[in-house]
């Protein structure tokens, strides 16, 4: 088991504008390795954000393009391991929710994402790959926002990785008639938000390094006549392999890095899995958007996205 100095990106994006998300991921990535950061971590979708924002589709990446080539240049220049994931079509045409590791010879690994989340579906497909990414004598495990919340993710996991590295781009809940309803249901998804990542290294076996979004957002809604008005909530955090947070920043600090010494390297889980398909409850709101979304965004992405 080997201790490294490990960091977690919290980016402020702007949603659409590649050239200025790659500026402040460059920015922060090269402050986390001139702290001698040998991991650095970058938030899912972080060339982008992510709303229903059609301009999104504008910044879709090919492997040659300058998102893939950030994360080369930082692992280069400071020998570490570097690793993100971003809208990325591929030589078949489709577009995909790709997560890649890499180290200073390049590209070690990827990961697609499972499944879209809710809007998410009008901009990629879903992946099948184990998660899995081999470095040197250790197997490192990825793991991107909701897939944090679903017992599939820690059977894939468990037991199989000494780190898992990944990010989120979770929404808040709008504060719609009656606020005291949906203010009530705001707060749970907050703890969700967070609970789902440190909850989440027990039943796996392994620490986490986690980058998250910050800041406020407004886009479209999906077939309804009133727009969504929000903000990106949980935090980015780096947590050992029984849950515990060693470091974290939270929404409300702002844009930024955490880092953190930890132990890499698999353990006896602690937790069992449970007989569920989710291992938090996703609440109301989320769950009917979840499905409604799904099937706005599966057509909207045949129209607009798909090749």
């Amino acid at each position: 088991m080997s201790k490294d100095k490990v960091a977690a990106l919290q980016l402020k994006p702007k949603i659409g504008d590649l050239e200025a998300n790659l500026k402040a991921c460059e920015r922060l990535a090269i402050e986390a390795g001139e702290k001698g950061a040998k991991w650095i971590i970058l938030p899912e979708f972080f060339t982008t954000g992510m709303a229903f924002e059609p301009k999104i589709v504008d910044a879709i990446q090919r492997k040659d393009g300058p998102a893939l080539q950030l994360l080369k240049d930082i692992a280069k220049k400071y020998d570490a391991y570097v690793g993100g994931s971003f809208l990325l079509r591929d030589e078949d045409g489709e577009v995909r929710n790709a997560f890649f590791l890499c180290n200073k010879d390049g590209v070690i690994g990827r990961h697609n994402k499972d499944l879209p989340t809710m809007w998410e579906n009008c901009f990629y497909v879903g992946g099948h790959d184990d998660g899995l990414i081999t470095v040197d004598d250790q197997t490192i495990g990825v793991s991107l926002c909701w897939e944090f919340m679903r017992s599939q993710t820690a059977h894939r996991l468990r037991n199989r990785v000494d780190l898992i590295v990944g990010g989120s781009c979770w929404w808040s809940i709008p504060a719609w008639f009656p606020k005291t309803v949906t203010n009530r249901w705001e707060r749970q998804n907050e703890a969700t938000a967070l609970a789902s990542v440190h909850t989440f290294a027990p039943y796996v076996g392994a620490p986490i390094i986690h980058a998250s979004h910050i800041g406020q957002l407004q886009s479209k809604l999906p077939w309804m006549p009133i727009s969504y008005k929000g903000h990106y909530e949980g935090a980015t955090m780096i947590v050992d392999a029984k849950g515990n947070v060693i470091a974290k920043r939270t929404r409300q600090e702002g844009e930024g890095i955490v880092t953190a010494y930890i132990n890499i390297g698999r353990t006896e889980p602690e937790k069992e899995i449970p007989d569920s398909y989710w291992l938090h409850s996703r609440g109301p709101l989320p769950a009917l958007s979840w499905t409604y979304q799904r099937w706005h965004g599966q057509r909207w992405y045949r129209n607009n996205v798909a090749q």
